[in-house]
């Protein structure tokens, strides 16, 4: 559906406002189908990108600082997110030998388990999002994507 069909406006938009709101429009619907594909395991997009970051340590600990850097959504607060996946035993929390002021986070084997279930799922979500464009089209939409980051 374009732009103007959802804003329920005749007037033709300025193509740099055009590219904002379908910026914000795919954000919202990409991060709506997360969300749900998530819901049944209980977990949010952030504490997922979490086990993920974890995941790919493989097997090495990782600072809050290191998580918050690798972290998909800056602006999520890293030691909530923590503390949460705590509760839910899918992390693990020790104190550096090395300099006592820092904390290291480790994926238990639960965190690991419960990524294992959640993959193929995620996989799907990210197909819906994608599925109407060619894998080309996929390709230079990343390319301009990045592009417009940079």
């Amino acid at each position: 559906m374009k732009v103007e069909e959802i804003l329920k406006t005749k007037n033709p938009l300025p193509v740099e406002k055009k590219l904002a709101i379908n910026l914000v429009l795919s954000t919202n619907r990409a991060t709506s189908l997360m969300a749900e594909s998530l819901k049944p395991f209980d977990i949010s997009i952030p504490q997922f990108n979490v086990l993920r970051i974890l995941r790919g340590q493989q097997g090495k600990p990782a600072n809050l600082s290191t998580i918050q850097d690798r972290m998909v959504n800056q602006m999520s607060n890293t030691s909530r997110l923590i503390d949460k996946l705590l509760e839910k035993e899918l992390v693990e929390r020790t104190i550096c030998e090395e300099n006592r002021r820092k904390i290291e986070v480790f994926i238990t084997a639960t965190g690991m388990e419960l990524l294992k279930k959640i993959d193929p799922v995620i996989a799907d979500s990210e197909h819906r999002i994608s599925q109407n464009l060619t894998k080309m089209e996929i390709e230079k939409l990343n390319h301009l994507l990045e592009k417009l980051r940079a």
